[in-house]
């Protein structure tokens, strides 16, 4: 069962997808009516579109076209999974960038979307005061400069085994970002070497194991800065960042901007971001 709340309405329209999915439901083949940029917030499926197949997690991207035919699996025995989708029309599409953009059926966790994916949730949940079109259109615009920054890689075969391990781990990292996590231990949860297990969580998930940690203790950094006024320094600990110094330079370095802009940003200042990112007025 799927429940869609659709959030606002105009050129950019925010559903929130809420699947209460198991491993006991048969996969069907959907299609994309419109553009969209969609964040995983959390839960986890499979996704197959345009001849690839990807396992979705807690900070992943999946993309729509006009057209596409897309099939969602759910063997993992985690039933469900949590998306904010942001669709647009084809006019908006274009201007924020090239069609080629609008190919990539699926992205992994990307620290330059995942801050602004835990922002867009910030606004749909009311704990922003930036509009809901507004950080729709930044977070799709950022999409947009993604892709065309990286390089397409030919996807890794890997049997359904390895997969649900990956997703298992990720799932565990994500529950546990905010403690002191090693390769070793993360392999362990798996029942694997750390070599067995780094080779796998890359191949299917498309990051390593610390780079999907880092990016979780990010999504739930970006989540704090848009809540509360807390100091900064009390949300790097509090996501499990040793030092402000380092949270600062991986929170820039992600978002474009140090994290009191970006909580700035999620008060309503919005000018530099517009600028930073060229979309629209």
């Amino acid at each position: 069962m799927v429940m869609k709340t659709e959030i606002s309405r105009g050129a950019v329209t925010a559903i929130d997808y809420v699947c209460r999915a198991g491993d006991d439901a048969a996969p069907y083949v959907e299609l994309h009516e419109d553009y969209s940029v969609s964040y995983v917030r959390k839960g986890s499926f499979g996704y197959r579109a345009r001849g690839e197949s990807a396992e979705m997690v807690a900070g992943c991207i999946v993309v729509g076209r006009p057209g596409d035919e897309f099939v969602c699996t759910h063997d993992h025995k985690i039933c469900g999974d949590e998306c904010l989708s942001f669709h647009m029309t084809p006019a908006v599409a274009e201007t924020l960038g090239t069609a080629a953009a609008w190919t990539t059926p699926t992205l992994p966790p990307l620290p330059e979307l995942m801050v602004f994916g835990e922002l867009a949730q910030a606004s749909a949940d009311g704990r922003s005061e930036i509009g809901l079109d507004e950080i729709g259109l930044l977070f799709a615009a950022r999409f947009v400069d993604v892709v065309g920054e990286r390089k397409r890689r030919a996807p890794l075969r890997v049997n359904a085994h390895d997969r649900r391990r990956a997703v298992a781990a990720a799932l565990w990292i994500d529950a546990h970002a905010a403690e002191e996590i090693d390769l070793e231990s993360t392999a362990a949860e798996s029942e694997l070497s750390p070599f067995h297990f780094l080779r796998v969580f890359g191949r299917v998930l498309g990051v390593t194991p610390h780079q999907y940690l880092v990016r979780s203790r990010l999504r739930r950094a970006a989540r704090l800065l848009g809540e509360d006024d807390a100091p900064i320094t009390d949300v790097a600990l509090d996501v499990g960042f040793a030092d402000l110094s380092n949270f600062v330079r991986t929170f820039h370095r992600a978002a474009g901007v140090s994290p009191r802009q970006f909580r700035q940003l999620a008060k309503g200042e919005r000018k530099k971001l517009q600028e930073r990112f060229g979309a629209p007025h």
